[in-house]
């Protein structure tokens, strides 16, 4: 392993270990989230109607600075989306206001953008989101860490692994779902191994389409995966469905 792959797992692991929220799965899982970052259009298009297909829902982390622009990602959600994402009972979720990294700004900014963030959620669609957040571009600091730890409900980031039996809603983990076919088998091990391991599994993406950008899936891929979980009996949830029935138990 090399310096820098050392210095990184131990910041990863440092970050892991302190300013932590554990609670306990218990016998919640498998289970199974879809999130999707940004938001793109197709995430909702195509992504929302595959996982409603399967009776499923998920998480979209909307940075509303990106509304009713393009990017490499496609175009970006437009404001009736948002109303029709509600309406089908997915959950929308906060990602900053402008998709700013944690790591560029100074902290007391970072916590104003959440709040920014939130608070345009709330003025669009006139309802508070459920207080589940994610990291932009997944870059996470001790400082923003410590700093949501009591503002949010959960802070999702992008570092591999699966959640259980002690989720750390201060940093739940995650895994990329990018490409098409030839991540068939990847995701079928991660649903296996979510399944003997009882915990919480949670995917993210960002694009679905035919040809998706290099942080998107094939609506095939989504398709598959939503279509194996549930052939595998877990139970896919979203993200604030999860926590609160984590908050409910551990009461």
């Amino acid at each position: 392993m090399s310096v820098r792959a050392q210095l990184g797992l131990l910041r990863r692991r440092l970050l892991s270990s302190m300013y932590s929220r554990r609670v306990s799965l218990g016998t919640m899982g498998p289970v199974v989230s879809f999130t999707f970052d940004d938001f793109p259009r197709t995430a909702l298009t195509a992504g929302g109607h595959i996982l409603k297909t399967y009776g499923a829902r998920g998480t979209y982390y909307a940075a509303v600075g990106l509304m009713n622009t393009s990017n490499e990602l496609g175009e970006q959600f437009r404001r009736e989306d948002l109303s029709v994402l509600m309406a089908d009972g997915h959950e929308l979720a906060s990602h900053t206001f402008t998709h700013i990294s944690c790591r560029s700004v100074s902290c007391d900014k970072f916590q104003r953008e959440v709040e920014k963030g939130r608070d345009a959620i709330e003025e669009i669609t006139g309802k508070g989101d459920f207080g589940n957040f994610a990291f932009p571009f997944g870059e996470v600091t001790l400082n923003a860490k410590r700093a949501l730890r009591t503002d949010v409900a959960s802070c999702r980031g992008i570092w591999p692994g699966l959640n259980g039996p002690q989720v750390d809603l201060n940093l739940l983990r995650a895994n990329s779902l990018y490409g098409g076919q030839d991540k068939y088998a990847q995701v079928q091990g991660l649903i296996s191994d979510n399944e003997q391991q009882r915990s919480w599994l949670i995917f993210y993406s960002h694009d679905v389409r035919d040809n998706p950008s290099r942080f998107g899936c094939t609506p095939d891929l989504l398709e598959f995966t939503v279509s194996f979980a549930s052939r595998r009996g877990a139970r896919i949830m979203t993200v604030a469905e999860v926590v609160t029935e984590l908050s409910s138990s551990s009461l």
